[in-house]
């Protein structure tokens, strides 16, 4: 798999290569992430957002699809108790409907074959008043 394959050196990117753009997203995302939240966040890679968002939140659950980019990211956000790293597929959650007050889904949207159908289901696992954010480079 692509993600698994590149698990390894992701961070570079995400910390040197494209380094201005992911602080501006850290920073953006972070404003909306309130204390009393409980966070999904799905394709976390290899926690950039999740530490932002941890630092913030009640509690977060944070999914990918890729097994390694998850142990790189509990590796990076080992300082967080707050956190639940998981594998998961945008296209297919099994969190029960209205589960989380905040669903966020950075930079993933436009790589899937059925954009749609993975906002269906970020939408249903968000509780009714939630807040979905779905930043993007594209």
């Amino acid at each position: 798999m692509f993600w698994d394959n590149i698990a390894s050196v992701y961070d570079i990117f995400v910390k040197v290569i494209n380094r201005k753009t992911h602080n501006e997203l850290k920073r953006i995302v972070g404003k909306y992430i309130e204390s009393n939240d409980n966070v999904l966040e799905c394709a976390a890679g290899t926690g950039m957002l999740s530490a932002v968002i941890a630092e913030r939140c009640n509690t977060l659950v944070a999914t990918d699809f890729a097994p390694k980019m998850i142990k790189r990211a509990e590796k990076n956000c080992s300082s967080y108790t707050n956190i639940n790293f998981e594998y998961a597929n945008i296209m297919s959650l099994k969190y029960p409907d209205d589960s989380f007050d905040k669903v966020i889904a950075g930079n993933v949207i436009h790589l899937l074959d059925e954009p749609l159908k993975a906002l269906a289901e970020l939408n249903r696992v968000c509780k009714p008043g939630g807040l979905l954010i779905i930043p993007t480079y594209m």
